[in-house]
């Protein structure tokens, strides 16, 4: 915790830095955290073909990050239930500023810039009230400047719509508390929604699941760029039970869930880790770590494409010819139409997400 304090209040005292573009660190594709052998955690930039471009400090596990628009500069998460969310200028390796989650409020791990920079908006839980909360902080300063409901219960992952506009929430349905850790607290009345809220936090659309998967947790997501959602799933029921951990969904229609026959099912252990659109966006694959495998679906079918085993795979991100993914064991490689390929084996222990960088500078 000494450590922990000091790193903080060096954050709190650093100074504020130009910023530069992403092209000013190598145009990295993607960014993730990882553990090193050295016992750091750290937050890399990497690109497709599995070269680390850089790589920062953490003070605790990170578990994904945003990546601002047009600067070089990346928000960390704290693995949930953190508190701390750190800005970090990659050009300079310098921590600009520290996010604390204000009281009695924990990140869930996950945010977004709005399209123009000025805002970051994060997944928060109201743990005092069980309520899930969308935090929006200026990006100037990195002031609180409010927060809206983010429409149901555990609020994980969060997309910006191509739209510009509006934000599809997993709602993922689980109530914690920081005194208890990761314990899942509600888990009979749980109930996983997607929201769609515009940015002052208007609800325009929410999707539920049957009743009979009221366990299954929407925890991830993808967007294609017309606008379908995918969304991962984590199941809590019955472990003899093998529910899809893939849905899609586009506004104003009921959502498809996609699963793979039961043999390959059944492997999964009901967990999907992380979700990914294809380059060209005619198949979503699904990353699960604790069936060390990668399932790709067709989208127009909803049927299974392919299956990929790996060790302990879970990042999973967009690449121009399929996928990137990651795994646990340090490998980084690539899922195209008809083949698999390992790009690196690096020294390092892969954590759940690639988050993918859009430079526009």
């Amino acid at each position: 915790m000494t450590n922990r304090r000091r790193f903080l209040a060096g954050l709190a005292a650093a100074s504020l830095a130009p910023m530069r573009g992403w092209s000013a660190v190598g145009a990295p594709d993607y960014l993730a955290a990882a553990l090193f052998p050295d016992g750091t955690y750290r937050l890399a930039g990497i690109d497709a073909g599995g070269d680390i471009l850089f790589s920062l400090p953490l003070p605790a596990r990170g578990h994904a990050a945003a990546a601002h628009p047009h600067h070089a500069q990346a928000v960390a998460f704290a693995r949930r239930p953190g508190t701390f969310a750190i800005i970090i200028d990659c050009a300079t390796g310098t921590q600009t500023a520290l996010l604390e989650a204000p009281k009695d409020r924990h990140f869930y791990g996950h945010g977004v810039f709005s399209t123009d920079g000025t805002r970051l908006f994060t997944t928060e839980n109201n743990y005092e009230t069980g309520e899930g909360v969308i935090g929006v902080w200026d990006t100037d300063s990195y002031a609180r400047l409010g927060e809206f409901a983010s429409g149901g219960v555990g609020p994980h992952d969060m997309r910006l719509m191509p739209d510009g506009r509006t934000l599809v929430v997993a709602n993922g349905g689980i109530e914690t508390h920081p005194e208890t850790g990761r314990t899942k607290l509600n888990l009979p009345v749980m109930q996983p929604r997607l929201s769609y809220l515009d940015q002052n936090g208007r609800v325009l659309e929410q999707v539920e699941l049957p009743q009979a998967l009221h366990k299954n947790s929407i925890r991830h997501l993808a967007v294609r760029s017309d606008s379908l959602v995918g969304f991962a799933m984590q199941w809590q029921g019955d472990t003899s039970q093998h529910p899809p951990l893939l849905g899609l969904h586009r506004r104003g229609e009921n959502p498809r869930l996609l699963s793979a026959p039961d043999a390959y099912q059944s492997t999964l252990q009901g967990y999907a880790g992380s979700i990914a659109f294809s380059g060209d966006g005619e198949t979503v694959a699904i990353t699960c770590p604790r069936g060390n495998a990668l399932h790709r679906f067709r989208v127009a079918d909803g049927q299974l494409d392919g299956i990929f085993p790996y060790e302990d795979v879970c990042g999973l991100g967009t690449a121009p010819n399929g996928f990137v993914f990651t795994t646990g064991t340090g490998v980084i490689g690539n899922v195209t139409t008809s083949k698999t390929r390992i790009s690196a084996r690096l020294d390092c222990q892969w954590d759940n997400h690639l988050i993918p960088i859009r430079a526009t500078a």
